[in-house]
């Protein structure tokens, strides 16, 4: 259901700004109706969510642990300085919990997923495949957006929770080297100062996430156009233009939490 406006309003690029605003609204509008009707696709969603976890694990894995040893090793002489090296853990926890873990996960979901459903919805937009379900008595939207869509934001916070504790525990590995502690001292000293607000904006940050993710994919490769060249464009622009809502949607959320957290 594209919009599209018949004559000059403003000037083209403004009006054209204006009507993906529109469609983009009715997209998601159109998405909230789907999800909640029959039928619901299970076996797809649950495919998606498996290819979803998947694709990103290995990297995920990765990144996470690097993030955890790197902020460890970069913190530790400003705590050193201080003779507060017993605050490292808890340091590294609430750094990871309140910003690192949903941030590092969202970003690389957003170049490893995101990039991927936009290119296959694109593909099969400009294939025609997408008009060949219809044809078929299939509804397309429910069955390839709203599945990605729910699987994203199901997957997405799954992955985040896993890439926290890959991090704690490179930072673990770190101090361990350091100072010989325990894993079981470490991780108490690590989530002695995570309260329930830390961890409600951990999960609204990653749910949110994967949403963002799921939706702007979807939309770009739903609406590709001209051909092969209309699904690299339309995989480009889904990676750009849902990191640069992560970003927006982190300082919006963590502007929200620190007015309840702080009054």
């Amino acid at each position: 259901m594209r919009f599209a406006s018949k004559g000059v309003l403003f000037s083209k690029k403004i009006d054209e700004f204006l009507c993906d605003c529109s469609n983009a609204f009715l997209f998601v509008v159109r998405f909230f109706k789907e999800a909640f009707t029959k039928p619901f696709h299970l076996n797809e969603l649950i495919n998606q969510c498996f290819d979803v976890g998947l694709k990103s694990l290995l990297l995920i894995s990765i990144t996470g642990f690097i993030v955890g040893v790197v902020f460890t090793e970069q913190s530790r002489p400003g705590l050193v300085d201080f003779g507060a090296t017993s605050w490292l853990p808890s340091l590294v926890c609430l750094a990871i919990v309140r910003a690192l873990g949903p941030l590092v996960t969202a970003l690389i979901c957003a170049g490893k997923v995101g990039s991927g459903i936009g290119a296959e919805l694109g593909s099969m937009q400009v294939t025609e495949q997408i008009d060949a379900m219809e044809v078929s008595a299939i509804n397309p939207f429910k069955y390839l957006v709203v599945t990605r869509v729910m699987a994203t934001t199901i997957a997405i916070p799954v992955l985040a929770i896993y890439c926290s504790f890959i991090g704690l525990y490179g930072s673990y590995l770190n101090v361990h080297e350091q100072e010989s502690s325990s894993l079981i001292s470490f991780y108490q000293n690590a989530f002695s100062y995570i309260s329930f607000l830390d961890l409600f904006a951990f999960m609204l940050k990653s749910v949110t996430y994967g949403f963002t993710i799921g939706m702007v994919s979807c939309y770009m490769g739903y609406h590709a156009t001209q051909g092969t060249r209309g699904v690299g464009r339309a995989a480009n622009q889904a990676v750009v233009l849902t990191i640069f809502l992560v970003f927006i949607e982190e300082f919006i959320i963590v502007t929200g939490i620190n007015f309840f957290r702080y009054g």
